[in-house]
């Protein structure tokens, strides 16, 4: 690598605009690198590729992430923290748990069968093996924290009397395994394009009922 592109890069803690930039210049890195994981695979995406996508030189691309793996699992973080939010953020969890449970699900559904969140899975799967840490960063960026927050919520209800789920997180990972019957397996195996609002409603307000009968309380 060139000394040109060791140049040091500012100290976030003494240079708030400089961080700043870095930030921007970061985020622009990430957008680069998504177009380009998405079009090629993982296997197929080069730095040189990334690079030239995202408007920058490789030199300032290797200032930022030094290999492919470390920019992939960073990508992946911040897709899969962005969804998760896109779940959970801006519920009223005072509506009543037919209205909550199934804004939760149709969001979650919605985004598993999306062609972004499918490409990001099947570059996951495919390098698990060869890669396991970026198959762990997944996991812990996306359906680790999805779960949790739904079991938070249900263990909410039980100290309100309103459900009774003994294991709180094995019934948060039950009611999303509810919500991708018939729809999540065939959407991967790309037999079928997204689903219609009106098939997701259908699954959803199935589960949810599903769900509510078997954890009601007696």
């Amino acid at each position: 690598m060139s000394a040109a592109s060791q140049t040091l890069l500012p100290d976030p803690a003494t240079a708030p605009e400089g961080a700043e930039m870095l930030n921007l210049k970061r985020v622009q890195i990430l957008n680069g690198a998504a177009r380009v994981f998405a079009q090629d695979g993982y296997e197929g995406a080069s730095m040189s590729r990334i690079a030239a996508e995202a408007g920058v030189s490789k030199g300032t691309l290797y200032n930022y992430f030094t290999c492919k793996a470390e920019l992939f699992a960073d990508y992946v973080q911040r897709e899969c923290a962005r969804r998760v939010a896109q779940v959970f953020d801006d519920l009223d969890y005072a509506r009543s748990l037919e209205d909550t449970l199934g804004r939760i699900g149709r969001r979650m559904i919605a985004m598993l069968v999306s062609e972004s969140a499918l490409v990001i899975h099947r570059m996951v799967v495919a390098e698990a093996e060869k890669f396991p840490e970026l198959a762990r960063s997944f996991y812990q960026a996306g359906p680790a924290p999805a779960v949790a927050h739904l079991a938070a919520y249900l263990r909410h209800l039980g100290t309100e009397r309103r459900l009774d789920v003994p294991d709180p997180v094995f019934g948060a990972e039950q009611f999303f395994a509810l919500i991708q019957t018939r729809l999540y397996l065939e959407r991967q195996l790309r037999l079928t394009d997204v689903p219609s609002a009106a098939q997701m409603d259908h699954v959803v307000e199935s589960a949810v009922r599903l769900f509510l009968r078997g954890y009601a309380q007696e």
